[in-house]
């Protein structure tokens, strides 16, 4: 893999300032975004007052944990746009959540709130490897949610040739990196594998397309799968952090140079760990719930909004700011099964340590009588691997979860393609337990 770390003089200045600068950077932009919040949003004048503080309060960035929570609720609750600081027509633009485990979340930006965005994805990009002229394979989703308009917008900020595929048509999306001979492609890690599977399906090598580096978010994935993918791809894989309500992807970003962890742009978002039972903050290095504050945004801002990503923070590396380790899970993505907290990237990473199986699987929890049960679907690596390799396969899958998580599951080995496959963020669980 080429070295693709960009030079020193690309960077932001506040990428490398001092601590002591980003620190009074925040309390500034703190003061200022709780207040435009108080001022402009009914619902955290109303949250602000219920807990008995007021933006005057803030005299420290530690002085952000006196202040409430925001959830995923309480922006369904406001739905559509009660959570909006401006009035309508200075949101230049809505995206929105697909609603379909309740009502949507709606979020707004103002051209300021857009320019924004556009910075701190193309800093992100750049992180990447990514510079002016090179060209980009966009296969995030366009439309209402924020990935595939976001990418885009920092691309055009980054001066890339962008083509704005999208997801799905497979076999195009294969031709066109061929025929394009794309430096970067931004994707959902699970919707990679589904196009190295069509690589395969071609007959063709990726390690032979042009690409160099791969910029991979929307879900949980594990250094095992990245791994799996630079090695098929020949290419630098990287992580890159963000969700609509806090402003969309480029929130942090892991540097091609280390990638030791995602490097959160603190001049644009506070962060803070809690812990995810009591709401007490943890100390950085202790993993908990991350939760973010946004500091410039004008059309939406947020206030310590509880992501539900477990993760940790820690000390800067490649940059001065902070760095958010690998998101391991959601606290509402986690198991219960028998006791033991589980989470589906510890079944991946069980996964790729077996040999003969493909990195597709999905969970499937039953309750067939009084105790619940767990049922991994996955697939043979090729269709030539006899029956009695596919058992020893599922055997091995088996033992591996139970030494590393401590459960005992049955593993169901299927034909490549076995495993249903998504365009965008893959379906990791299938809930047929009986509801209460």
């Amino acid at each position: 893999m080429k070295d693709l770390t960009p030079a020193k003089s690309t960077l932001d200045p506040i990428e490398i300032a001092s601590r002591d600068e980003i620190e009074s950077l925040q309390l500034e932009r703190l003061k200022w975004s709780l207040r435009h919040a108080y001022e402009n949003v009914p619902f955290y004048r109303s949250s602000f007052d219920a807990a008995g503080v007021h933006p005057d309060d803030l005299k420290s960035l530690a002085d952000l944990a006196k202040f409430p929570f925001t959830v995923k609720t309480d922006l369904r609750d406001n739905y559509p746009f009660g959570m909006f600081a401006v009035p309508r027509e200075q949101v230049a633009r809505i995206h929105a959540s697909s609603g379909t485990t309740g009502q949507p979340t709606v979020v707004g930006y103002t051209q300021g709130d857009l320019d924004n965005w556009a910075s701190v994805v193309a800093r992100s990009l750049r992180a990447a490897g990514m510079t002016r002229g090179d060209m980009l394979h966009n296969a995030y989703g366009y439309g209402l949610f924020t990935g595939g308009l976001g990418i885009h917008l920092g691309a055009d900020a980054l001066g890339l040739s962008t083509y704005p595929i999208s997801g799905g048509m497979t076999p195009r999306q294969v031709r066109l990196i061929e025929d394009f001979k794309p430096k970067g492609i931004t994707v959902t890690p699970s919707y990679a594998l589904s196009i190295l599977d069509e690589f395969a399906a071609q007959g063709m090598d990726p390690r032979k397309s042009s690409l160099e580096v791969g910029i991979f978010g929307a879900e949980p994935w594990t250094n095992a799968m990245r791994l799996e993918i630079e090695q098929a791809f020949d290419m630098h894989a990287v992580d890159i952090y963000g969700l609509s309500e806090v402003m969309g992807p480029g929130v942090s970003m892991e540097c091609v140079e280390t990638k030791d962890g995602l490097h959160i742009w603190e001049d644009h978002f506070f962060p803070e760990i809690v812990n995810p039972e009591t709401g007490e903050p943890v100390a950085d290095g202790e993993q908990g719930e991350l939760v973010f504050t946004s500091l410039t945004k004008e059309a939406f801002p947020i206030i310590r909004y509880r992501t539900r990503d477990l993760t940790r923070l820690l000390p800067g590396t490649a940059r001065t700011m902070r760095r958010m380790e690998k998101v391991t899970g959601r606290s509402d993505d986690m198991i219960i099964l028998r006791g033991v907290n589980v989470f589906p990237t510890q079944i991946e990473e069980a996964l790729m340590a077996t040999s003969g199986l493909a990195p597709h699987f999905q969970i499937e929890l039953s309750r067939p009588d009084r105790m619940d049960q767990m049922r991994i679907l996955c697939e043979c690596a090729d269709n030539s691997v006899s029956g009695e390799q596919r058992a020893a396969a599922a055997k091995a899958l088996s033992a591996q979860i139970k030494q590393t998580v401590g459960i005992s599951v049955s593993v169901e080995v299927a034909d490549v393609g076995g495993v249903p496959r998504s365009e965008g963020k893959a379906v990791r669980i299938l809930d047929k337990r009986p509801k209460a």
